[in-house]
């Protein structure tokens, strides 16, 4: 063991555990910067839609960023438990830990901590992360090779292709295809935004519930893994089943969120369309749109003295005045 300057079991080289998924730093950083530049941008919004836009900006990247970051997560189902179980392989000596399974939509994290961490002159704090991307039966080998503790060597066991359980299937491509819901989901939401920018806010209201049903869908693929029977896990004399976790209810609350603001939207929209058109900030030149047609020459009043097939307009609508009949231009 001192072979390798003490570093246990089997490493050479110092042990660099999984800790945060780069991936969701990198998404939580750009959403940030993107809610500093707008809040930059509201010392420059005059009156009542100040509030009202800093609101609706906000919302609307908090879900973003949700819909995002739920790809990247590794907390949508889990499991975990104290037990007094073996360390290492062909060895008696036993440890108490807590042994954690984390399952994402592109992986597991296998996480194993002491209580004390301390134990037996060994810091045992693990956290290792398997992902479907690769061959999930290299990793294990990788695993083995570097002398994982039995209990992360377990846990990991199942997952493989020549497991029994089969569990790499019901994961993996139940995790596949919430992934590919949310990825359509956040195409949705980004098109509800275009459309809130624009005079058509019934069809935004319409995407922003469309966002809503693909959340809903990814919720229902992730759940397909308890269409079949669960492999129980079986660490020392104490068992556990994995159950849904923070990412999982979180995407519900995110969905119902994006279905509330959908409905609402529409059906205000029927009812007060230029109390939305205000609230949404757009529209607001919209009574200059009657300008450009010919009832809106005799109408809106601004021009005088335009000539309409020999008619001249004099004064505005709001005080008519005499229409003088002359010879056409």
């Amino acid at each position: 063991m001192t072979f390798y300057d003490d570093i246990y079991p089997f490493y050479p080289l110092q042990r660099t555990p999984f800790i945060f998924n780069t991936s969701l730093l990198t998404v939580i950083l750009v959403f940030l910067v993107l809610t500093v530049g707008f809040l930059l941008i509201v010392p420059g919004i005059r009156g009542k839609s100040r509030i009202l836009w800093t609101f609706r900006i906000l919302i609307s990247l908090f879900i973003g960023a949700v819909i995002v970051a739920l790809n990247f997560t590794s907390d949508w189902a889990e499991a975990s438990l104290r037990a007094n179980t073996t360390y290492k392989s062909f060895s008696n000596v036993m440890v108490n830990a807590k042994v954690g399974l984390h399952v994402g939509l592109y992986g597991i994290n296998i996480t194993l901590r002491g209580d004390p961490v301390v134990q037996f002159n060994e810091t045992i704090d693990y956290n290792e992360m398997f992902v479907w991307t690769s061959s999930i039966d290299e990793e294990y080998e990788n695993a083995l090779n570097k002398g994982l503790p039995n209990p992360i060597l377990y846990i990991a066991e199942k997952f493989t292709l020549k497991s029994p359980c089969g569990l790499i299937y019901q994961y993996r491509y139940s995790g596949r295809y919430a992934s590919a819901t949310l990825w359509t989901a956040f195409c949705c939401w980004l098109l509800a935004n275009i459309l809130f920018s624009m005079p058509v806010i019934l069809y935004a209201g319409c995407m922003m519930a469309t966002t809503a049903a693909f959340i809903f869908f990814s919720l229902a693929s992730f759940s397909t893994i308890y269409n079949l029977p669960q492999c129980t896990f079986t660490i020392g004399t104490e068992s556990f089943e994995t159950n849904f976790s923070a990412s999982f209810w979180l995407a519900l609350a995110t969905g119902l969120l994006c279905a509330l603001i959908g409905i609402v939207v529409i059906i205000l929209d029927g009812l007060l369309p230029e109390k939305m058109r205000e609230v949404f900030s757009v529209g607001m030149d919209s009574d200059d749109d009657d300008v450009y047609s010919e009832k809106g020459y005799l109408n809106a009043g601004f021009l005088e003295g335009v000539s309409l097939d020999g008619v001249i307009v004099k004064g505005t609508s709001k005080e008519p005045q005499q229409i003088s009949t002359l010879t056409k231009f």
